[in-house]
């Protein structure tokens, strides 16, 4: 089995660099849209809608390695780096980003981390999805909403993770590989 190169570290390292500063940025976003849509009933969407973007590097980095553990330490490390430039959410960005880089990596995982396809990613956009939405269920009280409600959310949940963390890291990782780039990963 492959192992992380030196070069692998140090582009883990880049894109986990990348999105723990685009993490930071989306917690004013986040805060204005809970803000915009809790008097219409649905600050927890705000959450939701986001959350596609907040798990987008574990994906990302399964393809970009295609090596075991890939994606939960890039989410991972992504969450450390939100947390240590001042992210809101402090220390438990790191708990976030641990939970759903191993709800990315089950869907590799599940594939063996032989097959890197759509359906791949996209049993890793599921599992993410599953992961966080459980997250949200125990720690953060959505288990006391109703099922329409809940269902409602995580069906914004689902769309947002296959459009940012599917669609978007296909389109970048087909503009990296255009670029030949990452040639010696896709091996």
């Amino acid at each position: 089995m492959r192992q992380f190169t030196l070069k692998n570290i140090i582009l883990l390292t880049l894109i986990s660099l990348f999105f723990g500063v685009i993490y930071w940025s989306l917690g004013p976003i986040y805060t204005a849209l809970t803000a915009f849509l809790t008097p219409f009933g649905l600050g927890p969407a705000a959450n939701d809608v986001l959350e596609g973007i907040w798990v987008m590097a574990g994906p990302l980095a399964g393809f970009v390695f295609k090596l075991p553990g890939a994606a939960t330490l890039t989410e991972t490390l992504s969450a450390v780096v939100e947390m240590f430039i001042g992210g809101q959410f402090g220390a438990a960005a790191i708990l976030a980003g641990l939970l759903q880089g191993f709800g990315a990596e089950l869907g590799f995982l599940l594939t063996g981390y032989k097959f890197w396809n759509w359906f791949s990613l996209a049993l890793s956009v599921f599992f993410v999805t599953i992961m966080t939405f459980a997250r949200e269920l125990i720690f953060y009280g959505y288990a006391k909403y109703a099922l329409s409600y809940l269902l409602l959310l995580f069906i914004i949940r689902l769309i947002s993770t296959f459009i940012f963390s599917g669609i978007l890291n296909m389109m970048i990782l087909k503009m990296l590989y255009k670029t030949q780039v990452l040639n010696e990963t896709r091996k």
